[in-house]
């Protein structure tokens, strides 16, 4: 019996122990994604080449020299000027949006007092914000960073308060027992509990805000990815478009990975 079951546990072990290189290989999660991204590469190619008319669907290596050759003109300092709006009404956003959140989910009376300002500053479509600000405050900077921010500060609040509302109430008991101060009892029990609502306030806001910012410099600015792609609309240059928004999406998605994801991964550690 003993030499039976050395015998299977050996080969159950052998089993396990057994990956080929290949499968260990796809095991990575960044080799997926980096598989995924080629086979959409491809994908992208061949719709290209089934086309006749190459100008309305410009195929990647197409796309890639258009990067090339705009990297060597103007794009960065466009690039610049769109990623500084993006971060100030960002920030702006998350920081109004944040505080009006928590207050809203810790006080039913501002709850139930504002909650009709909060829907109905939901339902104004971005366009008349944009519009609006831009009579308002006339074409200047202040007018466009003004507009995402207004956009985006009742998403953010909506996800806060309802973060707020689901705070366990027994774990701010117990700072109470303990007499923790205000400070403390915000940074170390309220806080914490509300990490994930705000990274997850800062992926939708980040992911929202910039495509925003180009609707405000399209509309409204003399400079930018939005205005660049209003030109290169204009002039129905495709490639131009595509090469504009990829290196801009690149941006985006780099911030995602190196900063928004890894912020997540500290904050929510404890739990």
């Amino acid at each position: 019996m003993k030499l039976l079951q050395a015998h299977f546990g050996s080969s159950k072990n052998d089993d396990i122990k057994k990956v080929s290189p290949v499968q260990k290989f796809l095991e990575n999660d960044i080799i997926r994604r980096l598989i995924s991204i080629i086979a959409l590469t491809l994908i992208w190619g061949l719709a290209s080449s089934l086309l006749n008319d190459k100008d309305l669907l410009p195929s990647p290596i197409k796309v890639a020299e258009s990067i090339k050759y705009h990297f060597s003109q103007e794009l960065f300092f466009h690039i610049s000027i769109t990623l500084f709006r993006v971060f100030i009404s960002f920030f702006l956003a998350i920081i109004i949006g944040s505080v009006i959140g928590i207050a809203m989910g810790r006080s039913k009376i501002l709850d139930d007092y504002f909650d009709g300002w909060l829907i109905l500053s939901l339902n104004v479509p971005a366009l008349v914000t944009i519009i609006l600000c831009f009579i308002w405050f006339g074409l200047n900077e202040v007018a466009a960073i003004l507009a995402v921010a207004v956009n985006k500060i009742p998403t953010v609040t909506v996800i806060l308060r309802e973060g707020t509302k689901a705070i366990d109430e027994r774990l701010i008991d117990v700072g109470k027992i303990y007499k923790l101060s205000k400070l403390k009892m915000i940074t170390e029990i309220i806080l914490p509990q509300l990490y994930p609502y705000i990274v997850s306030a800062a992926r939708s806001g980040l992911a929202l805000i910039w495509k925003i910012v180009l609707v405000v410099e399209l509309l409204g600015r003399s400079n930018g990815v939005g205005f660049k792609i209003n030109e290169f609309f204009s002039m129905f240059d495709t490639t131009s478009i595509l090469a504009y928004t990829f290196v801009f999406i690149f941006f985006i998605m780099s911030i995602e990975w190196f900063f928004i994801k890894p912020l997540e991964k500290k904050l929510t550690s404890w739990r």
